[in-house]
């Protein structure tokens, strides 16, 4: 019997090198074989991360793998249409996962796939392999190496606890936080807010007083690294400002923020 294919997800953190586990580290040096799916020109500074995390903690040797991601319909934000939309993108990701695991990894050999965050948290990567694993044609195994998630990084930066004694904190895509600004204004739980591509943050504010506190950052991590806290309604122009000139600058954002109702000032600004 051939030796199996083996395949590592490795969480790498927000964007630091040095957010990387030891476990993170032990495994990628295991690696035979890197996978980076390009996003594009605009997102080439992600790439670029990727190789830095590579350059400081993967002696060699190891061979790069790269791929562009395949197309994905963006314009549609109906419940339906989005659901169909990122199924069929995961559907074109698994014949991409499945063609570079079989063409690119060897039998015996150990390839990697490097995550931001966490692998676990609003990462399509375990989806997509699931739906390669069964198909069933080519045969892997797979393991998870967790990660610092941006989440994490956002509280430690602005020298806050994530949760508060004995509430819950709610984490959500910034597509559901428009629809459901009743539940999250209600204050009965801090909201953690990722991947907010549809920057609802100036409608929130509008309805939101001063007790509504945000945390917010982006390229958290990265020498791009920014940071801004206080009351939403106070500082939700100026976050407003800074995202679309760091998009304009960079062509890209990752940003993550908390919500939180309180009425003393806490963290870094």
């Amino acid at each position: 019997m051939a030796p199996e294919r083996h395949v590592l997800v490795v969480g790498i953190g927000a964007g630091d090198p040095e957010h990387l586990t030891f476990a993170a580290v032990h495994a990628m040096r295991r690696a035979d074989v890197f996978f980076v799916i390009e996003k594009g020109e605009a997102k080439a500074g992600l790439t670029r991360l990727r190789r830095d995390v590579l350059d400081a903690h993967v002696p060699g040797p190891f061979r790069i793998v790269e791929a562009d991601d395949p197309w994905r319909d963006r314009t549609r934000r109906e419940a339906g249409a989005y659901a169909s939309a990122v199924h069929g993108w995961r559907g074109r990701r698994a014949d991409l996962f499945e063609r570079l695991i079989r063409e690119e990894l060897a039998p015996g050999e150990c390839g990697a796939f490097l995550v931001w965050g966490d692998p676990g948290l609003y990462d399509s990567t375990l989806g997509v392999l699931e739906e390669v694993t069964a198909r069933g044609t080519v045969a892997f195994g797979y393991e998870v190496v967790p990660g610092v998630s941006s989440v994490s990084a956002l509280a430690a930066r602005h020298r806050i606890p994530l949760n508060r004694v004995g509430r819950p904190v709610h984490i959500t895509p910034g597509r559901q936080l428009a629809d459901r600004l009743p539940e999250f204004l209600g204050g009965e739980s801090d909201v953690v807010v990722m991947l907010d591509t549809t920057e609802a943050l100036p409608q929130l504010a509008e309805r939101a007083g001063a007790a509504l506190w945000i945390y917010w950052g982006a390229y958290l991590g990265t020498p791009d690294e920014l940071l801004v806290a206080g009351p939403l309604p106070e500082v939700a122009a100026r976050i407003d400002a800074l995202r679309k000139r760091a998009r304009a600058e960079h062509g890209w954002i990752m940003d993550t923020y908390l919500l939180r109702f309180t009425g003393r000032p806490s963290g870094t600004d």
